[in-house]
């Protein structure tokens, strides 16, 4: 728990079911009192002034896991935090997704330090996430000049058990919040250039500073009290780097099975080496480019890698020794899987193919007939939303060389309709696209050697500094947000309810499948935040603090302050954003 003396103001239940102060009890001034909704109902009474580990600590039924944070008014904050209106307020423990993010964070500070304490001068660099954990390099100076450091067996040894060290210390975590310039001086005497020129283009008026053991960090998002319960984790090398490995939010006492990382290690390698070569890589590079009228030009570098990769991949079916004649393409929800799948298509027929691209969502069932979640909401992410007999006989028509006609799902209806007839012709290829493509479940009579799989995902973005990577499920939440309210009448409160039951679908029906695939596109483009969120922002901020959604779409309004504006009109008609943003060259 966290290490702070308890206030002169420390809480009490009283007789009548309140919450007061023991000084002010003593005090012939009557305090200034304000009211909580706990989780439970019950409504208590406590001095203003007095913070929310105190009051979360006269909660009848205790937390599952170690309480790290608090929510206060629908907002993630510190437990030290002093009440001063009345509202709702609730712990945040080791089970939930936010404080598995704190962990996370919390984590990785104690990463850092316990290299800072083995390796003087050493800097860690937090790339991307992989295998249930954050990938990492150590640099001995600006990564732009420098390999990363190879680390032998011995070292990442060493490294953990100087993790677990400050972990068993039960180290508190001091949080403190500087004025701009004197972070800025704080973070400039530490090395940290990198979060400095962040810092300057949000400009701020207040910073958040974190401690531990004499290093200093600022971290987007809120950190542990201190680091005694972040004891389940583990380092796992992988060249030239290491792992840092972390449990689920929904079993936060064991880490996961490792997984078969091999292909998606690759494709994460190969995107830090594009944007080494860019000198691209943080939120603060970005903001220089924008800033020095520069966008344009990486806007279409970037788009060019993109189109880049699809010729690759086209040429990888071309190729392929076994001639596929199916090509199933998957991918979470927000991937631009549909604008990808279109373009693939173009550098197809480039290749001599005749692609024939059927969508899996037309095959929904009636919306009476679709299942419901452990929650009773519809399940559109289960296998089972689909009418995978209607497909498989389609599939079977088209195979055998005969014409059929497809249906069409109306989704203001929720209902299938009649779509148009389909034929394959010599050189065709039928192109399936979808969120259960890569289930062998969805065409288990079709030989495997005459299926090509790709998966599709924004896999890997800028990261905001060093140390504070930007997470994939963000940046799809993010567009996501943006598409619905342009195309779908929904506003951010609803797809921010709907987003837990979407990721829990994503982890039992994609997830599982995404080491199957022949091919990987990393569908992120580095510059696509920035245009973005003029989209996000004003819809994100319609949420209202009475929802409790509303810490969400406070952190991700928060995140997007990091980024400067792009000019919409820079972004291509043909890029992959214009699914999300309007204005694209394709028709959906």
């Amino acid at each position: 728990m966290e290490k702070t003396k308890k206030r002169a103001g420390a809480v009490k239940a009283s007789g009548n079911g309140r919450v007061a102060s023991t000084a002010a009890a003593k005090s012939k001034k009557t305090a200034r009192m304000v009211t909580m909704t706990l989780p439970d109902g019950q409504k208590v009474r406590v001095a203003a002034g007095t913070t929310a580990q105190e009051v979360l600590k006269s909660l009848k039924a205790p937390s599952p896991h170690p309480v790290v944070a608090a929510r206060y008014r629908n907002k993630v904050t510190s437990l030290s935090r002093p009440l001063d209106q009345p509202g709702s307020l609730a712990p945040v423990h080791l089970g939930t997704r936010d404080g598995a993010l704190i962990a996370r964070r919390s984590l990785t500070f104690v990463l850092i330090a316990a290299v800072q304490e083995l390796f003087p001068g050493v800097q860690v660099h937090i790339n991307h996430s992989l295998d249930h954990g954050y990938y990492a390099e150590l640099y001995c100076d600006d990564y732009r000049k420098e390999a990363p450091l190879g680390l032998s067996p011995a070292d990442i040894g060493a490294i953990e058990r100087r993790m677990r060290e400050i972990v068993a210390a039960d180290e508190p975590i001091e949080r403190t919040t500087q004025p701009l310039d004197k972070a800025l001086r704080i973070f400039g005497e530490a090395g940290m250039g990198e979060k400095v020129r962040l810092l300057e283009y949000m400009a701020p008026k207040a910073v958040s500073v974190y401690k531990l053991r004499g290093h200093v960090n600022h971290f987007y998002g809120q950190l542990a009290p201190s680091t005694g319960d972040m004891r389940t984790f583990e380092l796992e090398q992988l060249e030239p780097g290491l792992i840092l490995r972390f449990p689920r939010s929904n079993n936060p006492d064991e880490l996961p099975p490792r997984q078969d990382i091999a292909q998606m290690s690759g494709v994460m390698h190969e995107y830090e080496r594009w944007m080494r070569i860019l000198r691209w890589r943080t939120v603060a590079q970005l903001n220089d480019i924008i800033a020095g009228g520069q966008v344009r030009e990486y806007v279409l570098i970037a788009e060019a890698l993109h189109e880049k990769r699809l010729s690759q991949i086209a040429d990888m079916i071309t190729n392929h020794p076994r001639q596929p004649k199916i090509v199933l393409l998957a991918g979470p929800s927000s991937s631009g899987k549909t604008t990808t799948i279109k373009r693939l298509a173009i550098q197809l027929r480039v290749n001599g193919h005749r692609p024939v691209v059927i969508g899996l969502d037309d095959f929904f069932v009636d919306r009476d007939r679709t299942p419901r979640d452990e929650h009773g909401d519809l399940d559109f992410e289960s296998f089972h939303a689909i009418d995978v007999t209607r497909l498989q006989a389609c599939v079977r028509e088209l195979m055998s060389g005969r014409s059929t006609r497809v249906p069409k799902f109306d989704f203001k209806a929720g209902r299938s309709v009649e779509g148009e007839e389909l034929r394959l012709e010599e050189n065709s290829l039928l192109i399936l696209e979808g969120i259960h493509g890569l289930n062998d479940q969805l065409l288990p009579t079709i030989p495997d050697g005459m299926k090509f799989k790709i998966y599709a995902s924004p896999l890997t973005h800028l990261n905001v500094d060093d140390h504070n990577r930007i997470s994939s499920a963000d940046a799809r939440l993010i567009r996501r947000i943006v598409r619905d309210n342009n195309y779908r009448g929904h506003d951010a409160l609803a797809t921010i309810m709907r987003w837990p039951s979407v990721r829990r679908g994503e982890e039992r029906n994609i997830f599982p499948y995404q080491h199957c695939a022949d091919a990987i596109f990393n569908s992120a483009l580095p510059y696509e935040l920035a245009a973005l969120r003029q989209f996000a922002i004003p819809v994100l901020k319609a949420v209202k603090a009475s929802h409790p959604e509303y810490a969400e779409a406070a952190r991700l309004i928060k995140f997007l302050s990091y980024f400067r504006d792009i000019r919409t009109d820079y972004v291509p008609r043909h890029s992959l954003l214009r699914e999300f943003i309007g204005g694209s060259c394709f028709t959906y």
